[in-house]
């Protein structure tokens, strides 16, 4: 199986620190030279099997905003390794407005092949109200860039952000499905230590989502997303040990299995439209799913079922198949709907 060796660079090449970042906080990496980038691809090194599916990606920092030298020390050290076999691909995750035609030709030189940008909006207000230091269309500009280039493009995108409503989020990802990226990630905002965002939750001048609030927007952009064709390869942030030290989340929608609690919500409005429909009456529910769905079906807990079962109108039933489907039957008649 092919694997992502992560290297952190945190806040390396960054030219401000947004409000809601501390990226050694969520990282762990206190050190971004060379030589503590060599070190965490040493301690993947000794239990990675040699692959060309196996993957180096740069994440924590803007890596087109390095000096150009440092970028490029550290593209000679990702060859290093792809070299010895270890490692065939390469990807850096930079800010978009840091995307100009020298950079991304020494990234080609060195093989990168997928880009990602941190966008987290498009939405002008909310970018400005972040301190992100970029705009909307710089966004754009960035995708055409990487795109005219034959690089494979992600966007990575947050909710909850100060000045962020439905009417944003909404904008954002109609902006986004019109720039077509590859790949993108989902994030709730969470308040960390050591942020601008602390200082501002302490004073009580943000509120963060709750868990429901944050569930509901990512699956609206999940959703939005992947039914326009683009690829998402995360829902929330990973839960490492040095995130989850105690004391590093001070406040926001944090849950170890984000990702699963917003597919599983939308397995939930699926048959919960179902059951709205139905006229009054008694009714049972069998809803085949593949094995490996069956917890995000059920909800965490049964969260699920017990919301469907609610008021008495329908019993559930499960059955392993090939793919989701449900088929409803009337207790009263035994009419299939």
């Amino acid at each position: 199986m092919s694997k992502i060796i992560p290297v952190f660079i945190p806040h390396a090449g960054c030219p401000h620190q947004c409000i809601f970042c501390n990226q050694r906080t969520i990282s762990g990496q206190k050190e971004s030279g060379i030589n503590a980038a060599r070190e965490q691809i040493e301690k993947y090194a000794v239990w990675t099997k040699l692959s060309a599916g196996n993957e180096l990606a740069f994440y924590g920092g803007s890596f087109t905003a390095l000096p150009f030298e440092f970028q490029e020390e550290l593209l000679k050290l990702a060859m290093e390794y792809r070299i010895k076999g270890l490692i065939g691909k390469i990807r850096v995750s930079t800010r978009p407005d840091y995307i100009n035609s020298p950079v991304l030709a020494l990234l080609k030189q060195y093989g990168v092949k997928t880009v990602e940008l941190g966008a987290q909006s498009l939405d002008d207000s909310v970018l400005a109200k972040a301190e992100r230091g970029h705009t909307g269309a710089q966004v754009a500009e960035a995708v055409k860039l990487l795109k005219a280039e034959g690089f494979i493009v992600g966007m990575q995108f947050m909710v909850g952000l100060p000045a962020q409503d439905w009417s944003s989020v909404k904008k954002t990802l109609q902006q986004a499905i019109e720039l077509r990226p590859d790949i993108a990630r989902i994030y709730p905002l969470l308040v960390v230590r050591g942020t601008a965002l602390a200082k501002s939750y302490a004073e009580g001048e943000y509120k963060p989502l709750t868990i429901e609030e944050a569930v509901e927007q990512s699956f609206y952009l999940y959703e939005g997303l992947t039914q326009a064709g683009v690829k998402v390869i995360r829902i929330g942030l990973q839960p490492d040990k040095e995130l989850c030290q105690e004391g590093n989340i001070l406040a926001g929608p944090f849950h170890p299995s984000f990702g699963e609690l917003v597919k599983s919500y939308g397995y939930k409005i699926v048959v919960q439209k179902q059951i709205d429909a139905l006229p009054g009456g008694a009714y049972e529910i069998t809803i085949t799913h593949p094995p490996k769905l069956a917890s995000i079906v059920r909800g965490m807990h049964k969260a699920n079922v017990k919301a469907w079962e609610a008021d008495g109108k329908v019993k559930i039933k499960f059955k392993e198949g090939q793919e989701f489907q449900t088929n409803i039957v009337c207790l009263a008649g035994q009419n299939t709907i």
